[in-house]
């Protein structure tokens, strides 16, 4: 069996708090525990908001050029001094995260080097040129052509969901994709860490209905929907509370647009498992997802999910058993969708119960091991 050796290339590990650092900060901890080497490659920042783990190399890159999201950054190039680290670690596998300067420039020296490449899908970049169209719409076809070759490339693309491989199967994108779920720690996120006394001290009544959205607080995760739809419904039913947790560009506007809502600002940790636990529903408009880290830590948690009939989340929401879907920017059916959710006191919390039991089929260990078989089958694969 040969080495397995691992050079990880991506676009965020410590920079930002989100779903990919988060992710493969796990990986790489994950891989250290089971004796696998492995070096990192990306972008950061002064005083970064995470510890990483692992041994990072910090390549260049510059702010995203798009209105509100200044803190997301793009890797420029794979420079002399990354690569010459590169080739003292003596990679066995390439594994690119983020299809940009720095993953086109690994992709290139693998090749060179004959070294196998797998990659991973974790942000559904496609969507995002849609969303923010006004500024990205003149480079969406030539970046459409740009993942198209970037992935064709690859043994593996590691993709969240079954509903993420339908998706880029539709858009053209080719390649043997295959599912690298998320996990979940459920002992963190649990039921049991409901607290009524929290609920109080935030202003909730034990008899609220508290509907709870987690992001980081951009407009694009469909925030002004969530708001919008809670709000419809408060003006039928007194007892709709809104929980925001998280914080973000679009904080201090949404805080202005909902003054009847709880904002809780940036939680993590136990903090975090009880706003969630301390909830009645979770609500997740979001449509850009290729998965949906917080739909599963609200599953966990034993919530009922609404969400957009939209890649990722519907791949963790089962339909009228453990929550709903809602047509994604569809404020009347969320609306709605949420109405016929907390009519039903029972309902709620046979469909949270159902949550927390589907949660548990996701183990972080199990998840990783799985994607060490690929990487173990992709290192044994003649090399062209």
């Amino acid at each position: 069996m040969k080495d397995l050796r691992v050079a990880l290339f991506t676009g965020n590990y410590n920079h930002i708090r989100d779903g990919v650092s988060l992710t493969l900060n796990r990986l790489v901890n994950y891989l250290e525990d089971q004796g696998i080497s492995v070096l990192v490659f990306g972008p950061s920042i002064k005083n970064p908001p995470m510890d990483h783990n692992g041994e990072l190399v910090v390549t260049p890159s510059i702010p995203m050029l798009v209105p509100g999201r200044k803190e997301y950054r793009i890797t420029t190039h794979f420079p002399k001094s990354a690569k010459k680290r590169l080739e003292e670690f003596n990679p066995t596998l390439i594994h690119l995260a983020t299809p940009d300067g720095l993953g086109i420039g690994a992709l290139k020296w693998a090749n060179k080097k004959n070294i196998p490449v797998v990659s991973s899908y974790h942000t559904h970049f496609l969507a995002y040129t849609s969303y923010y169209s006004l500024y990205l719409s003149p480079v969406k076809k030539p970046f459409e052509w740009l993942m198209k070759w970037f992935y064709k490339k690859a043994i593996h693309i590691y993709v969240p969901s079954e509903s993420m491989i339908e998706e880029l199967s539709r858009l053209g994108l080719e390649g043997d994709k295959r599912i690298w779920a998320r996990g979940i720690n459920l002992e963190l996120f649990n039921p049991s860490k409901r607290d009524m006394e929290w609920r109080r001290s935030v202003g909730f009544k034990d008899d609220d209905i508290v509907v709870t959205f987690v992001s980081r607080l951009v407009w694009e995760k469909e925030l002004s929907t969530y708001i919008k739809s809670v709000r419809a419904l408060q003006k039928k039913n007194s007892k709709v509370r809104a929980l925001v947790v998280g914080d973000g560009p679009a904080r201090k506007e949404a805080e202005e647009n909902f003054p009847s809502g709880h904002f809780t600002g940036f939680a993590t940790g136990e903090d975090l498992a009880k706003a969630y636990a301390s909830s009645d529903v979770f609500l997740f408009p979001s449509h850009t997802e290729t998965f949906g880290n917080v739909t599963l830590e609200a599953m966990a948690s034993g919530l009922p999910c609404l969400v957009a009939d939209a890649i990722g989340s519907k791949s963790l929401v089962d339909d009228g058993v453990n929550g709903k879907w809602a047509e994604k920017q569809n404020v009347k059916d969320f609306t709605e969708k949420l109405e016929w959710l907390t009519s039903d006191e029972n309902r709620m919390k046979e469909m949270g119960k159902k949550s927390r039991e589907m949660a548990t089929e996701y183990d972080w260990d199990k998840i990783n091991a799985g994607l060490v078989r690929n990487y173990r089958e992709a290192l044994e694969l003649p090399q062209s």
